[in-house]
């Protein structure tokens, strides 16, 4: 079981309704949907539902409209967040809601911050009851925001609020006014905003608890003015005023600067009750001024200092409730990231000091791992962060490290790693990241990912790019994943003619040079593995040219046992298919493989794949095209050989299925063909027989040896090992 534990009961309901829509509703006139029967959900889960919908992406018109419902559906809080909902299908699902909090950040659909105020202020109960608004990355419309029966509806009219994010909008100074008139108003976002003054927030420095103004970059105030503002902001507990380090020229933001060198040095009866102040990105911060600041004020709890040069401060570390975001440790650089996870700038910024701090890392480290992964799914478009994230993945999984994490954070995380390939295809070095954290047995046999799309990625790759240390990666990933793959999945593959083109281009690569590296060992290995039952692909090869390269290699490279095997595997494979069997009738092709077979001086692995690509071609004589005396001696050589071999103790092979056995283990075939048939599956069988055996009783071979074994005619070599056979399964079921 996964460290982390199995998902809550209610997460895999709420899962299961999500997959059920379209069998649990019916649908209106109008194209939206409604539940077909509704109980009366627990408030909460309804809430739940909304949120679990928009996170899987099937949130928009049509399925919102099973929550205009308010009787059985009742939302309290509302998360629509990216989703695509036209103003009309929020008006009518969402509106009518008794909401207290709600969050349509960076909806789609046409949908402003006007829009979502009156529609909300419509409603007399929304009027009082929201106390959290949040419209990230929306466009305010402060235009549409007018007079409606007498009355003008603006941000004010929801009267309820408490706490407004407005960041990343075209918030103008007149909205912000009419913002601040709120009564209860406590937290306020309008960071990466048009404002120009903040003048307004007068208006609200008895309630106000908490502003973040993160890069305003139209603030357009003296820093004697800004201090005055702030200095009459009597109940602020915290201030974030911290600026895009990247964005800024040494010549901007001069006046923001001089605020808080004043503020830091200056008395702390400026705002007395401030416990938490981020000034991350400000260049010119110094350590004297932080210094001045922590000590002035006991009562500390958080100080935002990354990009600043001033997080090496030593009066910091006797302080022991004060977090810091910075770079002078793991601490530092870990509550950056947890605390600017929506920030591109200071994500990136934090990245590259957590890079170097894992680089040699020899403990795994969850923790850093699920915050790295935060940053690449909250940024999933940056460059910048996935640069830098992507090789931090690679320090925190390398070698044993990838074991100890929790299975579902490395199944996120590979996937994270996917679309980093999918995304920046051209980009090298975010490549070679994602591969060299991809070259981990580990990930790729036991973590639960996409193979297939990891599969088209690291081919795709290789059509474009020759850099031998990445190739090498690719072609690894590639050959383990494609053995990995289901049949359905293997055959899509197999499809290919580029795929195909692209891995016998390898081999011809190396073996023009005479080289035995990993990279040809792992481009045969894919393509044995590809051409597996899949007669597509090895049509494929054979179309390609793969059969005359294949030759060269099996005769080029006599004295290398591991790439004989993998070329007579491949070979074996072509054997199976009855179309293709003409292509291999071949007189110096099948007395060179016979050489093979006879030579007790080759492995054992050598010589059984040699021996059944043989046994393949010999067991149709309807279908032989060379003279008889070759396959009699074929059939005569192949027993006796057989018969030499020793029972292997490693895992040499393993298969699909039994099925292009059932032609061999026919009563009327030759005992050389059966003896080659049997050999194998007892094989495999002495060495993982619960698996084998379900396997062979699917597919009636159980039948076909009670057969073979009962036949008078039968070879007694061939009995004997059919027997031995049979008698393992029964004792696996027994055991069973």
């Amino acid at each position: 079981m996964d460290a982390e534990g199995p998902q809550a009961l209610c997460e895999l309901c709420l899962a299961q309704v999500c997959r059920s829509l379209d069998a649990l509703c019916s649908k209106r006139a109008d194209g939206s949907i409604f539940l077909s029967w509704a109980p009366l959900f627990p408030q909460e889960m309804a809430d739940q539902l909304l949120r679990k919908m928009a996170t899987k992406g099937i949130l928009n018109d049509t399925t919102v409209g099973i929550f205009r419902n308010c009787k059985e559906l009742r939302l309290r809080r509302a998360f629509i967040r990216c989703c695509p909902v036209s103003t009309e299908a929020f008006r009518l699902a969402i509106c009518p809601h008794r909401l207290q909090e709600l969050d349509a950040s960076w909806v789609s659909g046409g949908l402003t911050g006007a829009n979502i105020v009156i529609g909300l202020a419509s409603n007399p109960e929304c009027r009082s009851s929201l106390r959290r608004l949040s419209l990230t990355g929306l466009q305010v419309d402060s235009e549409s925001l007018a007079e409606e029966g007498g009355t003008r509806v603006g941000f004010s009219s929801l009267q309820g609020l408490r706490t407004l994010n407005l960041a990343n909008t075209d918030l103008t100074d007149a909205v912000l006014e009419d913002i601040c008139t709120l009564p209860q108003l406590e937290s306020l976002n309008i960071s990466c905003s048009a404002v120009s003054t903040l003048n307004a927030l007068l208006d609200c420095k008895n309630t106000l608890r908490s502003l973040i103004a993160h890069r305003l970059r139209q603030l357009d105030m003296s820093s004697a003015r800004l201090l005055f503002v702030f200095g009459q902001l009597h109940a602020l507990r915290h201030l974030d005023f911290s600026e895009d380090h990247f964005a800024v020229d040494d010549s901007d933001g001069k006046d923001g600067d001089e605020t808080l060198r004043q503020l830091l040095e200056g008395s702390p009866q400026i705002l007395p009750s401030l416990v938490s102040l981020d000034i991350s990105g400000r260049k010119r911060v110094t350590e004297a001024a932080v210094m001045a600041f922590v000590e002035a004020r006991c009562g500390l709890v958080f100080l935002g200092l990354l990009a600043t040069k001033a997080s090496s401060c030593d009066v910091l570390s006797s302080h022991k409730n004060l977090k810091v975001t910075g770079e002078a440790n793991e601490d530092q650089v870990c509550e950056a990231l947890r605390r600017y996870r929506d920030r591109e700038c200071f994500v990136r910024e934090a990245l590259i000091h957590l890079y170097n701090l894992t680089t040699d890392i020899d403990k795994p480290r969850p923790d850093i791992l699920k915050l790295v992964l935060s940053a690449m799914q909250s940024h999933t478009t940056s460059l910048h962060v996935h640069l830098v994230a992507t090789a931090c993945v690679f320090n925190l999984t390398t070698q044993d490290l990838a074991e100890a994490m929790p299975l579902s954070l490395l199944s996120s995380t590979v996937t994270q790693l996917l679309y980093a390939m999918k995304t920046f295809p051209s980009h090298q070095q975010v490549q070679k990241n994602c591969l060299l954290a991809l070259c981990s047995d580990y990930i790729l046999q036991d973590v639960p990912f996409d193979k297939y799309l990891a599969a088209m990625l690291g081919i795709n790759w290789l059509c474009s790019h020759e850099d031998p240390t990445l190739q090498r990666m690719a072609v690894a990933v590639i050959s383990i994943l494609v053995a990995k793959l289901s049949t359905e999945d293997t055959a899509q593959l197999g499809k290919d003619v580029f795929i195909m083109k692209q891995l016998l281009a390898i081999v011809q690569q190396k073996a023009m040079v005479g080289a035995v590296d990993s990279t040809l060992k792992f481009a045969l290995s894919a393509l044995w593995n590809l051409t597996d039952e899949m007669p597509t692909a090895a049509c494929n090869f054979i179309e390609c040219q793969g059969l005359e390269l294949y030759e060269e290699v099996l005769e080029s490279y006599y004295t290398e046992p591991s790439i004989q095997q993998k070329v007579l595997g491949l070979l074996n494979n072509i054997a199976e298919v009855e179309v293709l069997q003409a292509d291999l009738m071949q007189e110096d092709l099948l007395e060179h493989i016979l050489s093979l077979v006879q030579d007790s001086q080759v492995e054992v692995g050598v010589r059984y794949f040699a021996g059944g690509t043989l046994a393949q071609l010999a067991s149709r004589p309807e279908a032989w095209t060379l003279g008889d005396e070759l396959r009699s001696t074929i059939l005569k050589q192949l027993h006796a050989s057989i018969m030499t071999w020793t029972q292997l103790e490693r895992e040499m092979v393993s298969y699909r299925s039994f099925r292009p056995f059932c032609p061999l283990l026919q009563t009327l075939q030759p005992s050389g063909v059966q003896l080659w048939a049997v050999w194998a599956i007892h094989l495999v069988c002495s060495q993982n027989t619960s698996h084998y055996s379900s396997m062979m009783e699917k597919e009636g071979l159980t039948e076909l040896l009670k057969a073979l074994s009962a036949h008078p005619d039968t070879h007694a070599d061939v009995k004997g090992l059919s027997d031995s056979i049979l008698h393992m399964m029964l004792n696996s079921l027994n055991f069973m």
